[in-house]
């Protein structure tokens, strides 16, 4: 399937690195125009250029997801360049990894900005402007976390299962202008953060865990993300497709 999104204009939250990266690839190759958003401006620009020098159009913007502010300001942009919207990836995130009674709220905080309120700043951005297109699509970057719950992460696990309690809901509330909001759940994927991390004992220890015994890597949900951006996957909304090599199927 070739050019599943000719046309489209696509903003891709954490689209320096990793999964976000990835994204914006399989955007542009399927015939995308992406906003490379990123809190680092420079990895930004770094995938915008990879983009256009392989022939796409892109434009990168450094923003801080968690400020509505910025968020507002970077739709602007975003509209200025390529004059709509039709495709949200809310995929910035991160993780504070420490036992709930090492925590802190700052920890709370942060594993909330960026985990909940980035996407819920990022939607109610674009939500207008796909209501008077009558379409859009809305893909949030969640994990296994949110829907089974992991150990050492308690708050990005109940930050992540608010997203897609949220992107549930909004489903319901949008399906009738044309908008489907959908979540993609990632078990572990070795971007570039993950693999700096990764001993080759500790990988061994983990894939025990996942049915195809390996870990996930970023074109895994990148491809995934792509199929919900596109119209063939029109008549699907208010769901989460766990890209996890079976890892919450226990193995």
């Amino acid at each position: 399937m070739e050019n599943m999104l000719k046309g489209k204009v696509a903003i891709v939250t954490g689209g320096g690195r990793g999964v976000g990266r990835e994204i914006c690839r399989i955007f542009c190759q399927e015939g995308a125009s992406v906003a490379v958003v990123d809190i680092n401006e420079e990895t930004a620009r770094d995938t915008a250029k990879m983009l256009e020098e392989a022939g796409g159009k892109a434009v990168a913007i450094g923003a801080d997801v968690t400020d509505g502010k910025q968020v507002d300001q970077m739709v602007n942009r975003v509209l200025e360049a390529f004059g709509r919207v039709d495709i949200l990836v809310n995929n910035a995130g991160y993780g504070v990894n420490k036992r709930f009674n090492e925590t802190t709220k700052a920890d709370w905080d942060a594993d909330i900005g960026i985990n909940l309120y980035a996407p819920l700043h990022c939607t109610r951005a674009v939500i207008n402007k796909m209501i008077e297109q009558k379409y859009g699509k809305i893909i949030t970057i969640v994990s296994d976390a949110g829907r089974v719950g992991e150990p050492h992460i308690p708050v990005y696990s109940a930050a992540k299962a608010g997203a897609i309690g949220f992107s549930r809901a909004l489903a319901k509330d949008v399906g009738k202008f044309g908008i489907n909001v959908n979540c993609v759940a990632l078990g572990a994927t070795k971007t570039p953060l993950i693999a700096d991390r990764l001993t080759p004992e500790r990988e061994a220890q983990l894939i025990k865990f996942y049915p195809m015994r390996r870990l996930g890597m970023p074109e895994d949900p990148a491809y995934a993300v792509t199929f919900l951006a596109s119209d063939y996957a029109s008549f699907i909304t208010g769901q989460v497709l766990p890209v996890n090599g079976g890892y919450s199927t226990g193995n």
